[in-house]
């Protein structure tokens, strides 16, 4: 191991229990050791994943959060005898690996729990919840300190929480502990002082307006989370450890509204001030740890990092709140090692928080020990199967339910959490397997078709492998997209594939396989616009020297356009975005985090965005943009990039033993490319 990895492998405390490592596997929706959406169980899944990553050489394993209610039924937790009781041998187990394990226990969403589309009018309409509450109470879920906005519903409210109701939280949080503890369970963490969660809603003066004892002061904000680490250690012993889910700083302009680094801006709900004294008094209230990041759903992408924030982006502040308490902190948000390491040498923190990483390669841990960092799978932060909660203009959470029920899957690494759904297993016949076309997609077929034992050769008319992901890598941002794209190219030089380089195929008559895979991909969708000649195409542009003028109008306001506008943006340049739809992003497979970033970006740059208007002719010196109301306006512009979309470009749809992959399928992100590459190099 390279010698400036070693502080991450130096053994620490949380209490009196010993951590060998300083790498903390921190939680994530749809990992809970109980079941997520579902009636609460002994989740295999999750406990098969916590295992491996137990036997690579994490130290401490926090799983996603366990509701003291189930979302489904509304049962408690802690009277789940049947779960605790299959826990209790899985622990022994567990621990023969060295690892330790805490479990994230939480109160609830309140305003931000993620309301899925079709239960908005459960929320606005309290006879239809009251009709539904035996199977799901939206409006219990939704419960907050006051009545207050719900972050994914326009015009939705939410009620407050009765004392009653905080009393019966604090009493299931201290029996869910003992439960814990007795079943081995090395701490409990507790879900959250965090990202705008119910507990954090309580703490900030701009969602709590209680009058009670649970509203006004410091100490009534932060009642609620001392209350319950009193409880826990009252009935698990003082020795129990108890960690903290804890956002430093919130860094929220608004509700809705987030504050992109670097921004100077008016905190309405923690500032540094305030978490000062905070963090001090949740310590002498009991708790061992604080796991801390930054964020609040308004502004979540501090606490879920998209490739468009910093590496580290909550370094500088979690190492500052370290210097207010004595037990330890550990700082999560796309953390690197070899900073990580820096910090922990330096006792800036005490543990580096890795989260989604662990979904893409579980083995990560141990090639690092190992020397093997090229081995390593990177985590691009595309977010698109492990929290694809999707929002925008007219749509709550607009991911479909069986996203939503299962989150915490990798989009780039199919087997994560997926029920054993896509291991690899050897084909019973070795066949001969023709790929057309080295894009991601292609690739992905060639390797496992590979891994299972076939020969395998990919047909690439181009000089290199990666496809179209290789424009879409190309911004500064993408560091970790060319990474990935470097990764695949590695695994496929180190495999038995041929590769024929600047060869085009078409005619399959001319390959001699026993399968044929069609990977070519799609090609530009083209407007009825005068002028359209005029543009230049979005790939072109990404592999072009992107030699441009000062002012730019994207026609497109998906993901690409904005990307690109982005870019666009850090490099000086004056974009303009035109979107037909009433939405930036308008999808239902781009997480909020990712696309609320973009949008916040935009409106703090006063980047020019035109929503439900249309680009009606290209000139030689601009364009000019009608509105819904049919009203023409004239925007000047040295360029026009076409981002409006692109149409599957298979070589042949059909054929007998024939499949067709990717985007020649149908145009999707890289979760759809990738899982259905596996789908069908698994069927082979």
């Amino acid at each position: 191991m390279d010698k400036k990895f070693e502080p991450l492998f130096t053994p620490w405390k949380i209490g009196n229990v010993e951590i060998k490592n300083r790498i903390v596997l921190c939680p994530m929706g749809g990992t809970s050791i109980f079941g997520w959406m579902e009636p609460h169980h002994f989740d295999k899944d999750a406990a098969d994943f916590f295992m491996e990553l137990a036997k690579n050489n994490v130290g401490l394993i926090i799983p996603g959060i366990a509701p003291l209610k189930n979302l489904i039924g509304g049962q408690w937790l802690y009277k789940s005898k049947r779960s605790f009781k299959k826990l209790k041998p899985y622990m022994e187990e567990f621990h023969k690996t060295g690892a330790k394990m805490f479990i994230q226990l939480t109160a609830g969403f309140g305003r931000s729990f993620s309301v899925p589309n079709g239960m908005v009018p459960m929320l606005k309409s309290k006879f239809l919840n009251t009709l539904l509450k035996p199977i799901i109470d939206i409006q219990y879920l939704c419960a907050s300190p006051s009545k207050l906005p719900a972050r994914w519903v326009e015009g939705g409210l939410t009620r407050a929480l009765t004392k009653k109701e905080i009393e019966k939280m604090i009493d299931a949080f201290a029996k869910t502990a003992k439960m814990c503890k007795d079943a081995g369970v090395d701490g409990v963490e507790i879900h959250a002082v965090h990202e705008g969660y119910l507990l954090d809603q309580f703490t900030t003066a701009y969602t709590n307006q209680r009058t009670d004892e649970y509203g006004g002061s410091f100490e009534n904000r932060y009642r609620f989370p001392v209350e319950v680490v009193k409880a826990i250690k009252a009935l698990c012993g003082q020795d129990y450890p108890v960690s903290l889910r804890y956002s430093v700083v919130s860094k929220t302009k608004d509700f809705c509204v987030g504050a992109i680094p670097g921004e100077k801006y008016t905190e309405v709900g923690r500032n540094m001030e305030e978490s000062e004294k905070a963090a001090k008094y949740l310590q002498d209230a009991g708790y061992d740890m604080l796991d801390a990041d930054n964020g609040t759903y308004d502004a979540w992408y501090w606490a879920h990092p998209p490739m468009y924030m910093p590496l580290n982006c909550n370094l500088d502040d979690v190492s500052h709140i370290k210097k207010f308490v004595d037990i330890p902190v550990v700082c999560a948000g796309r953390m690197e090692p070899v900073t990580a390491a820096k910090a922990i040498k330096e006792g800036k923190i005490d543990a580096m928080g890795v989260a989604r990483q662990f979904l893409v390669d579980h083995t990560w841990v141990t090639k690092l020990i190992n020397d093997e960092l090229d081995e390593i799978q990177p985590c691009i932060c595309c977010h698109n199967a492990c929290l694809p909660m999707s929002h925008y203009k007219g749509i709550a959470n607009g991911a479909a339910m069986a996203d939503t029920q299962h989150m915490s899957r990798c989009a780039i690494n199919p087997i994560t959490m997926q029920n054993h759904k896509f291991d690899i297993v050897p084909a019973k016949k070795q066949k001969k397997v023709a790929v057309i076309g080295g894009g991601v997609g292609g690739i992905e077929v060639a390797r496992i078709a590979t891994l299972r034992g076939h020969k395998v050769t990919i047909y690439e008319k181009t000089d290199k492998l990666g496809g179209v992901f290789i424009a879409a890598a190309t911004p500064s941002f993408k560091e970790k997209d060319r990474m990935l794209i470097e990764w695949y190219r590695k695994q496929i030089a180190k495999l038995p594939i041929e590769v024929k380089f600047n060869t085009e195929v078409k005619d399959l008559s001319e390959i001699d396989a026993d399968e044929i895979v069609i990977a070519t991909g799609a090609t530009p969708k083209k407007a009825r616009i005068p002028g359209f000649e005029k543009t230049i195409e979005a790939c072109d542009y990404l592999l072009s020297d992107k030699n441009v003028g000062d002012n730019v109008v994207i026609i497109g306001g998906g993901l690409t356009g904005c990307e690109i506008a982005y870019e666009l943006s850090l490099n000086g340049k004056h974009p303009v975005i035109v979107e037909a739809l009433n939405d930036l992003m308008a999808t239902p497979k781009l997480c909020l985090a990712n696309a609320s970033y973009l949008r916040d970006y935009f409106k703090y740059k006063n980047v020019s965005v035109y929503l439900e208007s249309k680009v009606m002719e290209i000139k030689d010196d601009g364009v000019i943009i009608e509105d819904k109301n049919g009203k023409r306006t004239a925007v000047k512009a040295d360029n026009v990039i076409s981002a409006i979309g692109y149409n599957p470009n298979p070589l042949v749809k059909k054929g007998r033993h024939v499949h067709v992959v990717g985007d020649a399928l149908q145009v999707g992100n890289l979760r759809t490319v990738v899982w259905r590459a596996w789908e069908v190099a698994e069927k082979i």
